[in-house]
């Protein structure tokens, strides 16, 4: 009875920061999906990564935020409707990921695991030989709380995203991808350094103090 009443505490101290949390708040006034739109906002922003006419690859998509804010971005003279961008878009958006994702007007969206590499073939078919300008990975695995091996879970998909954009990405492309502080934080950071001329540490006030998500950008493939 103690545990359930302790669970009960935590969900509902949960529940208070999450109605209370002005991300939270902001994103439903402006129609995104999730708080984490603005975690990109911030990042782009700061650097100026994403433009009109683009092409952007959302890996680890779901719901949608990252996907709706790029939309936004490559549509600056359109309205939105019911918290979508509507009219012209100039450029082109692939979004994918292992979970179903609701419709994003203007986005192509594959369902798929990233790890496979029949799910990459398909990811590189839709991008018709065209280079990425700019790749954006929200990924996490779904943790376990033993860390070693949450640690091995976030490297290899860190590691995929930054193999992808030295595949299929453009040389002064740029890509973001979210890594965790652990044991794999300063080797991820390293492979960062390694594979880009320009490496950013970017955590941004959207992100929660107390989560240990920060995000990595590198930019100019050396």
């Amino acid at each position: 009875m103690k545990e359930k009443a302790k669970s009960s505490k935590v969900n509902r101290a949960w529940i208070n920061e999450h109605v209370n949390d002005p991300y939270v708040r902001q994103a439903k006034l402006e129609g995104y999906r999730a708080r984490a739109a603005y975690k990109l906002k911030e990042i782009d922003e700061t650097l100026g990564l994403i433009k009109p006419g683009q092409l952007v690859v959302d890996l680890g998509s779901t719901p949608g935020a990252w996907s709706q804010y790029v939309r936004r971005k490559m549509s600056p003279k359109t309205a939105l409707s019911g918290g979508a961008a509507v009219g012209q878009l100039n450029g082109t958006i692939i979004a994918l990921d292992i979970l179903p994702m609701e419709p994003v007007e203007g986005v192509s969206f594959l369902l798929g695991d990233f790890r496979e590499p029949e799910v990459l073939q398909r990811l590189a078919q839709e991008m018709q030989g065209q280079l990425a300008d700019v790749v954006v990975s929200d990924m996490a695995p779904n943790l376990s709380g033993i860390a070693s091996s949450d640690a091995a879970r976030v490297e290899n998909l860190v590691e995929l995203a930054i193999d992808f954009a030295q595949h299929y990405m453009k040389p002064q492309g740029a890509l973001v991808a979210k890594v965790f502080h652990g044991g794999a934080y300063e080797h991820l950071f390293n492979r960062f350094k390694g594979a880009f001329q320009v490496v950013k540490r970017i955590k941004p006030k959207a992100s929660r103090d107390k989560s240990s998500e920060t995000f990595l950008v590198g930019i100019g493939l050396k």
